[in-house]
């Protein structure tokens, strides 16, 4: 777990996803579409990839990919993305790093 916190701390927008998660993939688009250019760790191409997915199961995320972090702080997977980016709260989450126009 103390990989996943690490990474999570060092970055402003982090989404730990597997490179055939279709999931993973949307997830980035819809960031981007928000203005924020998200940091991707790939974790089936980590070495410890297999504990960081127990630690993200274990920090709450089910499915363990995508597993979204802003600011630091754990958001959750897709659903709770979703329900976040419907409800307006993550773009507010996202303010802070928005560095691209959106039009």
């Amino acid at each position: 777990m103390e990989k996943v916190l690490r990474l999570a701390s060092k970055e402003d927008v982090l989404i730990f996803g597997k490179s055939s998660c279709c999931m993973c993939y949307t997830v980035n688009l819809l960031f981007q579409g928000l203005g924020v250019i998200p940091t991707v760790h790939e974790i089936d191409k980590d070495p410890e990839g297999r504990e960081m997915e127990k630690a993200l199961i274990n920090l709450g995320c089910k499915p363990p990919v995508p597993s979204v972090f802003i600011g630091g702080e754990l958001v959750g997977s897709t659903n709770d993305v979703m329900t976040h980016h419907l409800t307006g709260y993550l773009n507010q989450l996202l303010k802070p790093y928005q560095t691209m126009m959106i039009s």
